[in-house]
């Protein structure tokens, strides 16, 4: 169990990693260690996704539907703008991101990588049928 937890904290990371390098607007301050700066935020965006993401899921479900899930997008880029801000204010960690626009291709990135990387990592249920 513990180490599923690990692995998508390390998906996370990874998918930030991702959007750092693919999406202009989204840096990573030159004056920190960049591996520790994207795995700290890695960490940030995953407590996010935990506690934060559920409740304006529930709260936006009838524009989520409206838009036939399109707004789960603006979602994923307010929790990424959202992990920015904590970074840099709550934490001192040199993670930027510029704005709206970069936030939201940042999302999606961070959406299609985690994906991709997820199907790697076995569920729940396959873990206990091995036990």
């Amino acid at each position: 169990m513990w180490w599923r937890i690990l692995f998508r904290w390390l998906i996370t990371a990874i998918a930030v990693a991702a959007a750092v390098l693919l999406i202009p607007g989204i840096s990573v301050a030159h004056d920190s260690n960049t591996i520790i700066t994207i795995v700290a935020v890695g960490a940030i965006l995953a407590l996010i996704n935990v506690v934060i993401r559920p409740i304006l899921q529930f709260l936006s479900c009838g524009c989520i539907m409206a838009t036939l899930g399109l707004f789960t997008l603006v979602i994923n880029a307010g929790m990424l703008w959202l992990s920015s801000w904590m970074a840099q204010n709550w934490f001192g960690i040199g993670f930027r991101v510029d704005g709206f626009w970069p936030a939201f291709w940042g999302g999606l990135v961070i959406s299609i990588v985690s994906f991709l990387l997820s199907i790697f990592v076995p569920d729940s249920a396959d873990d206990s049928r091995s036990n």
